[in-house]
């Protein structure tokens, strides 16, 4: 394994130690938005399609401040204003824009947002504009000034326009813009379609001027009978009282707040949230000024040597990986009646396990899962080859790292953060990812840390794993796909397997591609017999790894790439689907479904 030389690791080293040693805070969102009392701005947004950004910089390239961002309106005759939004196009949000209109399909680039809406001041509350995704770079204005920024495509954000909104007539206009750089995370280098636009929904919230800004809710690590957590406040005074109370439990208890923050500690024995019984208690905090409830449910999970246990329990993760993909129409699903399609489909395969991938998905679909008794991969999109070398873009994958977490924390159904996907072996990719690990226990120490490998080597045993990584994560995916990039279909049944950890290792992705509808021989490559003969030999080598505590092949729905041009197979869609992109199962779908249910018969 190559390494770098002495001083170019001290160097590395002395990086990334600064920055772990950054103070560490979540993102401040406010938790469980669907509490809170919202607008929904979602609808038609005027739009103005600017592939040369003229609605930003001048002739000189310096930024305009009279950007298109001012909404500004021709007063006179003599008015000179090159752009209106009132008579523009319009698309939905939430939505992307490549699916809405033929002319934006491959569209990468800049594109602004307007949306008007009225709005009357309330005394002593105040009022965020509430982002649940833009992919991928946003600058929001409010009545014509500057916000903020934020980077990343799957991740919430908000601004406190309290003191910026009017009594009346508002709007509010976003600059996004798609573009892959190599700097970003991702990279200009991914296999799914980089949908361009406000992707989820756009709220207006309200909240007390002292209120709840954020809370933690979780059982204590590694006990069933003591719930623990804390709540922050915003506005609030030392001494100020909280109350944490689960009626179905009969638990009441109060808390002070401290700088901001109020710690609790409860002794309780819940019944635990699992797979066969997602049980969800209801949850209210309170204080004098506010109140929140959620539904939250309490579980432990751990290993112990190649098992992954639930609640104490050896659970085998029965999986499947999915992409935030509508069915039927394709492009971003934008629903909770969307995500419950997908979800359905996973449930009659038979799993209970799902690996969400390559991005934090929605709200939506992280909690309809956990009323579905899913567990729950969630992911950043640290992929392939991003910059491990620059300081930026790890500021950026620790940022949407926290995001994640500091948006699904209480969410029982989430059991595994992950860092990152198929990336190459080097120092800087270990320190790069070692640190990503290090912020999401500090985050939450109460959840699994685990990265999707393709690195496994050749040993005396057959594939052998052994990338660094494994020492960082305590639990290890493993892509491999036998039979589809690399050997003989048959070949695979017979390939073995050894790990240099005592870890627990879930098969991550697994599979090839088919078009539904696509009949012949299983030597034929894009039928559903090749699929199926593929999946059926890679079950085989499954069942013999002793040390394999889940699977979650590669991928429940087609969905567009435009790494996928093969005409009339592929048609810009990754065929790997156990399902068309119009609901069609495949051969393989039966296949893997007859393996999961033959589990449940052990």
């Amino acid at each position: 394994m190559k390494r770098l030389d002495n001083i170019a690791l001290l160097f590395f080293i002395f990086f990334f130690i600064s920055i772990a040693a950054q103070e560490t805070e979540y993102a401040y969102l406010l938790q469980n938005i669907d509490a809170r009392q919202k607008t929904s701005l979602n609808g038609k947004w005027d739009i103005i399609v600017d592939p040369l950004e003229n609605g930003f910089y001048n002739h000189r390239l310096q930024e305009y401040d009279k950007g298109y961002f001012k909404n500004a309106k021709v007063q006179s005759p003599s008015d000179l204003i090159e752009y209106n939004f009132d008579t523009s196009l319009q698309l939905n949000v939430p939505g992307d824009w490549n699916t809405q209109m033929d002319k934006l399909y491959y569209y990468e680039g800049t594109l602004w947002y307007k949306k008007d809406f009225a709005y009357t001041p309330t005394s002593n509350q105040e009022s965020f504009l509430y982002f649940e995704a833009v992919n991928y770079e946003a600058i929001v204005y409010l009545n014509g000034e500057k916000l903020g920024k934020h980077v990343g495509g799957y991740t919430p954000f908000q601004f406190n326009v309290t003191d910026k909104l009017v009594e009346g007539n508002n709007f509010v206009v976003v600059k996004v813009d798609n573009k892959r750089k190599k700097e970003n995370v991702p990279t200009v280098n991914q296999d799914w379609w980089n949908y361009g636009g406000i992707t989820r929904s756009v709220h207006l919230i309200n909240v007390p001027k002292s209120h709840i800004e954020d809370y933690s809710v979780q059982l204590e690590k590694e006990t069933t009978t003591k719930i623990s957590g804390w709540v922050t406040m915003a506005n609030a005074n030392n001494g100020d009282p909280v109350s944490i109370e689960i009626p179905e439990l009969k638990k009441t208890v109060k808390a002070t707040v401290t700088n901001g923050k109020a710690s609790f500690s409860i002794n309780a024995k819940p019944k635990l949230w699992s797979p066969n019984s997602p049980k969800l208690y209801e949850v209210i905090i309170e204080t004098s000024t506010d109140k929140v409830v959620n539904q939250i449910g309490f579980r432990n999970i751990s290993t112990d040597g190649s098992k992954i246990l639930v609640n104490g329990k050896e659970t085998f993760l029965k999986g499947i990986s999915i992409h935030e993909e509508a069915a039927f129409k394709t492009g971003r699903v934008v629903s909770a009646e969307e995500c419950k399609v997908l979800l359905n489909w996973a449930k009659e395969l038979g799993c209970n396990f799902l690996r969400l991938a390559h991005y934090p998905h929605s709200e939506a679909m992280v909690k309809e899962a956990e009323k579905m008794g899913f567990l729950i991969w969630s992911e950043i999109p640290v992929y392939w080859t991003i910059q491990f070398e620059n300081e930026d873009t790890y500021a950026n994958a620790e940022n949407q790292l926290t995001e994640m977490i500091s948006r699904d924390k209480n969410r029982a159904a989430v059991v595994l953060w992950s860092m990152a996907n198929e990336t190459p072996e080097s120092e800087p990719r270990l320190s790069f990812i070692g640190n990503l690990a290090k912020k999401a226990r500090q985050l939450d120490d109460t959840r699994l840390i685990t990265a999707a490998l393709d690195t496994q080597g050749k040993g005396d045993d057959g594939n052998l794993i052994e990338d660094p990584l494994g020492e960082v994560v305590d639990v290890i995916g493993i892509n491999n796909y036998c039979g589809w990039y690399y050997g003989d279909v048959d070949s695979c049944s017979s390939i073995k397997w050894a790990s240099a950890y005592n870890k627990p290792m879930i098969m991550s992705e697994i599979g090839g591609g088919a078009l539904y509808g696509l009949h012949g021989d299983a030597n034929e490559r894009w039928t559903e017999e090749y699929q199926d003969a593929l999946f059926k030999s890679n079950i085989e080598m499954m069942k013999n790894i002793d040390f394999m505590s889940g699977l979650s092949p590669w991928i429940l729905m087609d969905f567009r790439s435009s790494r996928r041009p093969l005409r009339r197979i592929q048609d810009d869609f990754n065929r790997k689907g156990l399902i068309s992109e119009q609901g069609m199962k495949k051969k393989a779908f039966f296949t893997l479904q007859e393996y999961y249910l033959e589990m449940d018969k052990k």
